[in-house]
C-alpha cells in the first residue's frame, strides 16, 4: 500500500529524505503524519525516524545545506528545516527503563524496537519517501476500523507515561469508530492507573484536554473518561451530562468547536488551575460560565459578549438546563445595539465617580427597555 499527498512529494520534505538515504541510512515517516494521510485528514507535523544517531544527522544536513536545530537532541531528536520547514528527525529508540513520563532510552537500529515503543497501533505506521507503507504491529486494520488500541499490554504502556491515559481518550474521540465501541482493555487499564495521572503537570494535562475537546464529537469519550474515574482525577467535581446536548446546539448553530465552551459545560471545577489556562482562556471559561448562569437575559447577554460570544453563552444555558436554544435571534440582534449616550453628554452637570455612575444606570435603563430609549429619553430621564 502507498500513500500519498502534497507534503509527502514537496521537495523540501524529500531533500530531507534524500540526505540520510544517500548516506546509507533508513528514512522512514511515521507517526501522524502517515496515520492521518492514509484516513485524508490534514497534516501538519512531519515526523521522520532513521537508524542514523543524532551527531550524524546534524552532520548530514549540514553537509546538504539544511539547518539542523538539536531540540531533543539527547532524546535522539533533531529538527531539521528545510525549506523552511521543521522535520523532526528522530533517531529508532527502546525504553530502557521507565517512570512514568521519564525514561531511559537507548538508540535502537531497527524499525521493530522503535514500534514497539509507541502507544497505539495507528501511531506505529512507517512510510517511506515513496510512501511505500510499512506496518509492523498490524496498526493499518485498526486505523481503518478506527480501534484505538495500546500496542502490547495497555497496563505497560500506561505506566511507562501516564499521559498516554488522556492519549487514549484523545484519539478515541478523533479516529474511533463510534459504533465499534471503546477498546475494553484499554479501558479498564485507564481505569485501574488513573491515580497516575496526579504525577503528570498541569501543562500536559490542559494540552490534552484542550486537543481532546476540539474534535468534532467528544462526547463518548469523555463519558467514558467519567465512567472509568479518569474525569474525576483530572478535573475534581466535573459533570459530563451538558456536553452532548452543548455539541448538539453547538452544530445546529454553525459554531465551530470550542474548547473552552465546552470545558465550561463540564461545570465549576477548577479547570484554570487544574489545566493551568491561560489568562485570556480563563477569563473566556468565567465569562461563559457566569453569564449562562447568572440569568440575565439574551439581549443583555449579546450586547455585552458580543454576537459570537453570546451565542455561546445562550447554547451553554441551554445545555446546562436541558432546553431548546431559541435565543439565537436576540443574541445577534442585540449584539450590535450601540448606547446612544457618550460621558460628554453629561457634563458638567456630572463629574468623576458621579459621571461613571450616571452612566452605568442609564445604560441599566436602556438595557431593560431593549434598547428602545433614544438619547433625548434617556437624558431626560430622573435619577
Amino acid at each position: 500500500m502507498k500513500l500519498s499527498g502534497p507534503w509527502l512529494e514537496r521537495p523540501a520534505t524529500q531533500a530531507v529524505c534524500v540526505m540520510l538515504v544517500e548516506a546509507g541510512y533508513q528514512a522512514w515517516f511515521v507517526g501522524g503524519c502517515v496515520r492521518n494521510a492514509l484516513i485524508n485528514a490534514p497534516v501538519d507535523d512531519i515526523d521522520i525516524c532513521t537508524d542514523a544517531r543524532p551527531e550524524t544527522v546534524m552532520e548530514l544536513a549540514q553537509k546538504a545545506g539544511l539547518k539542523p536545530v538539536p531540540t531533543g537532541i539527547e532524546h535522539g531528536t533533531i529538527t531539521v528545516v528545510s525549506g523552511g520547514i521543521g522535520h523532526e528527525v528522530t533517531t529508532f529508540r527502546r525504553d530502557v527503563e521507565t517512570f512514568g513520563r521519564h525514561a531511559v532510552v537507548a538508540f535502537a537500529d531497527t524499525m521493530d524496537d522503535d514500534a514497539a515503543r509507541r502507544d497505539f497501533t495507528m501511531n506505529a505506521l512507517y512510510a517511506d519517501r515513496s510512501g511505500v507503507i510499512a506496518d509492523p504491529l498490524g496498526g493499518l486494520p485498526d486505523l481503518k476500523a478506527g480501534h484505538v488500541r495500546f500496542i502490547g499490554d495497555p497496563y505497560q504502556r500506561i505506566q511507562e507515561d501516564y499521559l498516554r491515559i488522556l492519549r487514549f481518550f484523545r484519539f478515541t474521540a478523533w479516529y474511533g469508530n463510534p459504533d465499534l465501541g471503546i477498546d475494553p482493555d484499554g479501558l479498564a487499564a485507564c481505569a485501574e492507573l488513573s491515580d497516575g495521572i496526579l504525577k503528570l503537570a498541569a501543562e500536559r494535562l490542559g494540552a490534552e484536554m484542550r486537543k481532546l475537546l476540539t474534535a468534532a464529537e467528544p462526547t463518548r469519550a469523555v463519558a467514558a473518561m467519567a465512567q472509568s474515574g479518569v474525569l474525576m482525577q483530572v478535573l475534581p467535581g466535573a459533570d459530563a451530562t451538558a456536553l452532548g446536548p452543548l455539541v448538539h446546539l453547538e452544530a445546529e448553530a454553525g459554531l465551530a468547536p470550542d474548547p473552552m465552551l465546552r470545558l465550561a459545560s463540564l461545570g465549576n471545577c477548577e479547570a484554570a488551575t487544574r489545566l493551568r489556562l491561560s489568562k485570556a482562556e480563563a477569563r473566556a471559561l468565567a465569562e461563559l460560565r457566569d453569564s449562562a448562569t447568572e440569568g440575565a437575559p439574551a439581549h443583555e447577554i449579546g450586547y455585552r459578549l458580543g454576537a459570537e460570544r453570546g451565542l455561546q453563552a445562550m447554547i451553554l444555558r441551554a445545555a446546562l438546563m436541558g432546553v431548546p436554544m431559541t435565543d439565537g435571534p436576540a443574541v445577534a440582534k442585540s449584539a450590535a445595539a450601540k448606547f446612544p449616550v457618550k460621558a460628554v453628554d453629561l457634563m458638567p452637570a456630572y463629574q468623576g465617580a458621579q459621571l461613571g455612575l450616571r452612566l452605568k444606570q442609564l445604560e441599566k435603563r436602556w438595557i431593560e427597555a431593549q434598547f428602545s430609549l433614544t438619547r433625548e429619553e434617556l437624558l431626560n430621564s430622573p435619577e
